[in-house]
């Protein structure tokens, strides 16, 4: 017997989070303004320490001239009543002085206190002392008295002494307090604001639009209200525009490539079976007329053959989803005049339209697949033809001329027309499928394929140079295998020679 299914589990409260704004712009303003307190609250120490500093020095002065009474009086001694009167208006209770001699004088006499007092010198004090003063004193007991000694201005003497209570120095610093906090609070909110304000109109807000413009291309990459149009700015902000324009760009074409693909391939896997039997059939024909004794028939016979069995194994190489597997190539040292001679029957040149010059020896060799040589030379000659038939203004014959060139480990083919050239605007997607035709009405697939051929053997195909003259293709492949004979060239040989 199966157990029974245990109850899940419950579900558990999410762990609290502290508060935290989830925009940028709530972000930015509230650190502006954290940071601007937190600079401004380090000078809070200071000014409370200069106020108390400066609040005893004056309650010393104070008593220092109100001391000096003592020197007109009879015997220098103050009467009771004269001593609390100075004591009140100096707001002291003793005021003594050390003369030069180490001799103690008691300038003002006050009442005994019950508790000693703290000490304040404001002669030489630390730092660290310097600072924290004013808090020792608002965190210190109510009641207190302080004794301040300090250099004397009218007397002659060490220093001078006087002991005060500090209840009143506690209220005046604690109002002094709380208006440097009130100050530091509204400079913090102005500057925090005037930060928050410069920052988000030079940062935050731009990469808003950006956020937004990457939002909407996500959603719908057809959407044209998704593409964001550069601001000019020369700085980061101004780079990342140009970046993200040119990726939707790059984005937008490869979709539609994509989607073309996908559209090819949809259709390629419903006619590929088809295809095929078809293909089946036109090889028991070719089988049937090669039974026959027609000389013009036997000629072209083997031509026939060859393109149907290429034809048979590219459709057998279709994919479900319409995009070819190609084989690795199987390289090997092949002549290269027949491959162009026959490449050329295929992409229809002759001595009537657009006529090919090949200067390739007849023994010269090419390190290949021979089928996928076929491929990318047809490729080039069928669309080197069509640009030259496609110019209108041409009074001259159409000329391809195709020349082979080693060295370095590498053959490089050269294929050169007369045609009008390549637009600049075509150039710049001139390999990628569906889009670097430059023809009404092509599929843009040939150049593609060819590239993609040559890089499979460890090669390349690039647009060498183009212009009004014509345009100028190099096929690179790698490898240089030696001629068969000795090379002898061939100048002006035509297609339908």
């Amino acid at each position: 017997m199966a157990d029974a299914p245990s109850p899940p589990a419950p579900n558990k409260p999410p762990a609290r989070r502290f508060f935290w704004p989830g925009g940028l712009s709530a972000r930015l303003l509230i650190l502006t303004i954290l940071f601007v307190a937190g600079a401004s609250a380090f000078a809070l120490p200071a000014a409370l320490a200069s106020f108390e500093e400066q609040w005893l020095l004056d309650r010393v002065r104070a008593a220092e001239l109100a001391s000096m009474a003592t020197e007109v009086a009879p015997d220098q001694v103050l009467s009771e009543n004269l001593a609390s009167q100075m004591r009140d208006t100096a707001g002291v209770q003793t005021v003594a002085i050390l003369d030069n001699d180490g001799n103690r004088f008691l300038k003002v006499p006050g009442p005994r206190l019950d508790e000693p007092p703290y000490l304040v010198d404001l002669r030489d004090q630390a730092p660290a002392s310097w600072l924290s003063a004013p808090f020792q004193t608002l965190l210190g007991g109510d009641g207190r008295m302080v004794r301040v000694i300090a250099e004397p201005r009218f007397y002659r003497a060490q220093f001078i002494e006087v002991v005060a209570p500090d209840t009143e120095l506690k209220a005046e610093l604690r109002d002094y307090l709380w208006r440097l906090l009130a100050i530091m609070g509204f400079v913090s909110a102005i500057a925090g604001g005037l930060v928050y304000l410069s920052l988000n109109y030079f940062l935050v807000r731009p990469m808003q639009r950006i956020t937004r413009s990457m939002e909407r291309f996500a959603a719908d990459p057809d959407d044209l209200q998704a593409h964001i149009e550069p601001s000019g700015r020369r700085d980061e902000i101004g780079r990342a525009e140009l970046q993200l324009e040119r990726m939707q760009e790059e984005l937008r074409a490869a979709l539609n490539s994509r989607a073309r693909l996908a559209a090819l391939g949809e259709a390629v896997a419903k006619i590929n079976h088809d295809l095929r039997n078809m293909l089946t059939s036109a090889q028991i024909a070719s089988e049937r007329l090669a039974a026959l004794k027609d000389p013009k028939v036997s000629q072209a016979l083997p031509r026939l053959e060859r393109a149907l069995d290429r034809a048979v194994k590219l459709a057998s190489d279709v994919l479900t989803y319409g995009k070819t597997e190609e084989a690795a190539p199987d390289a090997r040292p092949i002549p290269l005049a027949p491959a162009i001679e026959a490449a050329s029957e295929e992409a229809r040149l002759s001595p009537e339209g657009t006529q090919l010059v090949s200067l390739v020896a007849a023994g010269e060799q090419v390190n290949a697949d021979p089928d996928q040589l076929h491929r990318i030379l047809v490729n080039l000659l069928r669309n080197a033809r069509e640009a030259v038939e496609q110019q209108a203004d041409r009074d001259k014959p159409g000329l391809i001329e195709v020349s082979l060139s080693q060295a370095e480990g590498l053959s490089v083919i050269r294929l050169a027309d007369n045609g009008p050239g390549v637009s600049e605007r075509a150039r710049e997607r001139l390999f990628q499928p569906f889009a670097g035709s430059t023809r009404p009405g092509g599929a843009g697939l040939g150049l593609a394929i060819a590239r993609e051929l040559a890089q499979g053997h460890g090669g390349d195909l690039l647009l060498a140079q183009t212009g009004p003259q014509g345009s100028v293709f190099e096929l690179r492949l790698p490898g240089a295998p030696p001629p068969l004979a000795t090379p002898k060239r061939r100048r002006a040989k035509s297609a339908g020679a």
